[in-house]
C-alpha cells in the first residue's frame, strides 16, 4: 500500500543551525550557539503564537527570536543586517542523504509531501533553492490556517489536502513535538534522530520507526 508522506522542513530537509555560517562574520566563535539558540527559540515562539491565537507568519517569529538571541549573547546588529539574515534562510543546503532518499521513496511509489510551519511561498523557495523542490509532489504550510504545529488542525489539514487516511499518512519530523502532534492526531509518524545524543521526549507516545537519515527511511518503510 503506497503512503502519503508528509516531511517537516527545518531540521529535517535542511538544516536550519546551519546559519551559523552566515552568523560568523557578524558574531565570530558564538555563532554556533547562538544560531542553536535562534531555531530553538523561533520555534518556542510559533508554540506560544498558537496557544494564544495570536499568529504571525513564521518570518516574524524568526525576527522576534533573532533579537531575543542578540540580547542574550549582548550583540548588537543593524537592522539591516538583521533583515538579511533572516533572508539567508531561503538559501539553507538540504541534508546530503535527502534527494537520494526521496527518489528512493518516490521511486516505491509513495506521495512525498512537504509539511511547514514557514509560508507556502518562502518554503518554495527554499526547496527550490536547495533543489528539492522537484523530488516533492506538493507543498503544505499551516499558514493556511493561521495556527502552528503541533495543532491537531494542521496534522487533519496535511491529511485532507492529499486525500490521505490515518492508516495510510506518515509524518516524518527530526522533531520530536512535530512526531507526538502528528501521533496525537491519529497519523503514523517517524522520527529522524539526526543526532545521535537528541533524546525523545518521554510523553508514552513513541514514534512508529526511528532512522538516522531518509536513506535509511527508504529502506524501512514498507512499499
Amino acid at each position: 500500500m503506497t503512503k502519503m508522506i508528509g516531511f517537516d522542513v527545518y531540521g529535517t530537509l535542511v538544516d536550519p543551525v546551519e546559519m551559523g555560517a552566515h552568523l560568523k562574520s557578524h558574531i565570530g566563535d558564538q555563532a554556533k550557539a547562538f544560531g542553536q539558540l535562534w531555531h530553538e527559540k523561533k520555534v518556542e515562539y510559533a508554540f506560544r503564537r498558537a496557544l494564544m491565537q495570536k499568529y504571525e507568519d513564521f518570518s516574524v517569529c524568526t525576527l522576534q527570536a533573532l533579537r531575543y538571541c542578540m540580547e542574550v549573547f549582548d550583540i548588537e546588529l543593524p537592522e539591516e543586517v538583521q533583515q538579511q539574515l533572516v533572508k539567508e534562510f531561503a538559501n539553507l543546503d538540504a541534508y546530503p542523504d535527502v534527494i537520494p532518499g526521496l527518489i528512493k521513496l518516490r521511486d516505491k511509489g509513495h506521495s512525498i509531501t512537504a509539511f511547514s510551519n514557514g509560508p507556502e511561498t518562502a518554503v518554495r523557495k527554499l526547496l527550490g533553492n536547495a533543489e528539492v523542490l522537484p523530488y516533492l509532489n506538493d507543498v503544505i504550510s499551516v499558514d493556511d490556517l493561521k495556527t502552528y504545529k503541533p495543532d491537531p488542525a494542521v496534522y487533519q489539514y496535511l491529511m485532507q489536502r492529499t486525500q490521505a487516511t490515518t492508516s495510510n499518512s506518515w509524518l516524518v519530523s527530526s522533531n520530536p513535538f512535530d512526531v507526538i502532534g502528528a501521533k496525537a492526531a491519529g497519523m503514523n509518524a517517524v522520527w529522524v534522530k539526526r543526532n545521535p545524543d537528541q533524546i525523545f521526549d518521554p510523553w508514552d507516545m513513541e514514534p512508529d520507526l526511528i532512522v538516522k537519515d531518509l536513506i535509511e527511511l527508504s529502506e524501512q518503510i514498507n512499499a
